[in-house]
């Protein structure tokens, strides 16, 4: 597991290890031996050594999206393409590609993953991944709407991060469905959230308090992911309810409509 997958799923682990240098700083554990130990722990949490009781911790919808092999099945070499899409009118839509390229990995089994995620000047750079535990599709797609939530918005990249992270472990809605997947319909699995609807700064955010994001998720798709959506209102008078946000689809496949109604909390 790499330390940016634990950074997504481990929320009660990062809670107690917080709680752990707090009980230091009070014993009166400082200085250089306090930033030893944090750059033990940091060690630790990259390496991918996480306690026990963690594993029994994951809630279905992290297993699905963070701890499941989405890869498992993809011959390498190969690529995974999907279709980018974002609409609404608080920006210009536009429409792009997103690869995944696999390479063999020195000792045979999968791989190396180069994410190429949009083009030209809106491009995201991405480092390679050495034995990715899912696909990076996924964390790409959640990190790219987060600066962007950021940008709009100046509120904190980690802010916004924890709200989904903690929405994926306790409030999650998880669903079978059957979704066109090229010239059949196959079995996946819907999982949406709405991290900011209960948010105590819903105020400081209100464009996106009625965001969700929906990941629909297929075993019979190479690379797991059908579409990955983050819709929300659009704030244009007479614009249809859910008709802003982004979606990754992949090729071959039809974006499911999102869910309609009181989003999850």
């Amino acid at each position: 597991m790499t330390a940016s997958c634990i950074a997504w799923v481990c929320p009660k682990f990062c809670a107690r290890l917080s709680e752990v240098l707090r009980g230091i700083r009070k014993i009166g554990v400082f200085g250089k031996s306090l930033r030893r130990l944090r750059i033990g722990l940091t060690v630790v949490l990259a390496l991918g050594i996480v306690p026990a009781w963690g594993a029994e911790e994951f809630s279905q919808a992290e297993r699905a999206l963070f701890l499941t092999d989405h890869l498992a099945s993809v011959r390498t070499p190969s690529t995974l393409g999907y279709t980018f899409r974002k609409s609404g009118s608080l920006e210009e839509g536009f429409e792009d590609k997103v690869t995944v390229a696999l390479a063999r990995s020195a000792d045979a089994r999968c791989c190396t993953a180069s994410t190429e995620f949009l083009s030209g000047l809106r491009r995201v750079k991405l480092p390679e991944i050495e034995s990715p535990m899912g696909n990076p599709v996924i964390l790409h797609f959640l990190e790219r709407d987060i600066k962007e939530m950021q940008r709009l918005t100046k509120g904190q990249p980690n802010y916004f991060r924890k709200r989904i992270r903690m929405a994926v472990f306790q409030d999650a809605k998880t669903s079978d469905i059957r979704v066109p997947y090229g010239n059949a319909t196959v079995a996946a699995k819907q999982i949406v959230i709405a991290p900011f609807t209960s948010d105590p700064l819903r105020q400081r955010y209100e464009k996106f308090a009625d965001k969700q994001y929906v990941f629909t998720l297929s075993s019979a798709v190479p690379g797991g992911v059908v579409c990955l959506q983050a819709p929300g209102n659009d704030p244009a008078p007479g614009a249809v309810p859910g008709g802003r946000g982004e979606m990754v689809v992949a090729d071959s496949a039809a974006a499911p409509r999102p869910p309609t109604g009181t989003p999850a909390r």
